[in-house]
């Protein structure tokens, strides 16, 4: 009886909303410039090439760099994660503020799963942790319970216990 209850649970569809907000994930390099720049959100290509098949919905909210990512930004992150009809959420950000975003989604206690992702090397390059990263956040977001979490090479974090170690360029728990 347990078993079958269990698999009821896992058979249930889920969606799966996905706020963009740019970042590094979704940066583009201009050849002439040498600059970052964005043009355009990879994820459906992503999605196409990883043949994922869960049921998700996308929304582009901005392309910006998380630097530059102001509170008012925050606010219509916080007012899109708290408005979806979805219980699950990733959010792709860039990865310099992406604590403090989390942070703020999480102050609100919000009655979600709230993933947080980002890449240190934009998709574009080839060899990105923007693919890896984005899989991880698919597979937390199905499983954690309710709650804000920063997912990032294969570890997920509560939102009040991480931070960016700047020197290694990896997130670690706050001790």
């Amino acid at each position: 009886m347990i078993q079958k209850t269990i698999f009821a649970a896992q058979a249930k569809k889920m969606t799966i909303r996905i706020l963009i907000t740019g970042g590094t994930f979704d940066k583009e390099y201009n050849m002439i410039t040498g600059k970052l720049y964005f043009k355009d959100t990879h994820l459906p290509e992503i999605f196409e090439i990883g043949r994922c098949n869960l049921d998700i919905k996308i929304r582009n909210l901005m392309m910006i760099d998380s630097l530059e990512m102001t509170a008012s930004d925050r606010e219509l992150i916080l007012h899109n994660c708290r408005d979806a009809g979805e219980d699950h959420i990733i959010i792709t950000h860039g990865t310099d503020t992406m604590a403090e975003t989390a942070q703020l989604i999480a102050d609100h206690q919000l009655e979600k799963v709230i993933v947080f992702t980002g890449a240190m090397i934009p998709y574009k390059f080839g060899a990105s942790d923007a693919f890896f990263n984005l899989g991880s956040a698919l597979a937390y977001v199905q499983c954690l319970p309710v709650g804000s979490y920063l997912c990032m090479h294969g570890r997920y974090f509560p939102a009040y216990n991480v931070k960016k170690n700047k020197d290694t360029g990896f997130f670690e728990a706050i001790s």
